[in-house]
């Protein structure tokens, strides 16, 4: 990561809701690498779905900037808990923006690639209409436009297939594939983007530094299927597993999943002045500091 001193950044108070995942375990390590000023209290203490308590939680810590790490990513179990889903992914997302409204507070928010139906046969850009197929997206889908909507100064990031340090990935649960199995059946006709956390803190962080608002896909850069980055994975960490392309079709899932939803990230490089890398670089880096 250049260096990048953040000066505005250190002016201002962040809460992180959702500290506990893959992604606020990231912003707390890069802030406090930075002497930036962050709350990051325990789902307890900062549960996005009681709505008082949020609100008391935002009036006693008085952030000026709160970034909204939590959500319900649960994909096929949303088809099943769609209350839930909606609760987590909408409802409490759009409370947290009317009070960050009402406080003069920005928000931060992730959304997702599977707002996309995958029939646009090109890139996905902001500027192209949501048609989610399952109801994690649905609520995706409504989460990140009552963001937009609450008339608060946001920051909407859609991101796709992100990992990081956490056990709610695709390439943790890769690992604890292979060490069961000597084959390996993935998909090879779904295709997006490995996003890094890493890569996702540094953009936020740039575009709050930057003062930047708006809608914008944040991912690595490039694309691949399923497979291709299990194979990717597998030769890196110098693993002989068997790998067998499949169709998504091969595995029974609760929820319907589009084939390619691939989105641009060409509006957020441009915002933010450098080059997000190429997904295997960052992969790799990954990689070889877990090893």
């Amino acid at each position: 990561m250049e260096i990048q001193t953040f000066e505005n950044l250190k002016r201002e108070k962040i809460l992180i809701a959702g500290s506990a995942g893959q992604l606020g375990k990231a912003f707390q390590y890069e802030l406090a690498q930075r002497d930036i000023n962050f709350f990051a209290p325990d789902e307890k203490d900062c549960n996005i779905t009681q709505f008082d308590s949020i609100a008391k939680t935002i009036d006693s810590l008085e952030p000026s900037i709160v970034i909204n790490c939590a959500a319900y990513n649960a994909v096929d179990d949303a088809e099943t808990n769609q209350e839930i889903a909606d609760l987590v992914n909408h409802k409490s997302v759009k409370n947290m923006a009317d009070i960050c409204k009402t406080r003069n507070c920005r928000i931060v928010h992730y959304g997702t690639d599977y707002v996309f139906n995958g029939k646009k046969e090109d890139l996905y850009r902001e500027t192209d209409k949501p048609d989610p197929l399952n109801v994690y997206g649905m609520s995706k889908a409504a989460g990140e436009q009552a963001v937009l909507d609450s008339g608060c100064k946001s920051l909407v990031l859609r991101t796709s297939w992100v990992y990081g340090d956490g056990t709610q990935n695709f390439i943790y649960k890769l690992l604890g594939w292979s060490e069961k199995n000597r084959i390996l059946k993935i998909s090879s006709d779904e295709a997006s983007v490995p996003t890094s956390v890493k890569e996702m803190v540094k953009a936020t962080l740039t575009l709050l530094e930057k003062n930047e608002s708006g809608l914008f896909h944040l991912t690595n850069s490039n694309y691949c299927s399923r497979y291709e980055w299990c194979r990717f994975v597998m030769e890196t960490l110098e693993k002989d597993n068997i790998i067998i392309p499949v169709p998504m079709s091969t595995f029974k899932t609760a929820a319907k999943r589009a084939s390619f939803t691939v989105m641009s990230n060409e509006k957020i490089q441009s915002a933010l002045g450098y080059k997000i890398p190429d997904w295997r670089t960052s992969v790799k880096e990954y990689l070889l500091k877990r090893a």
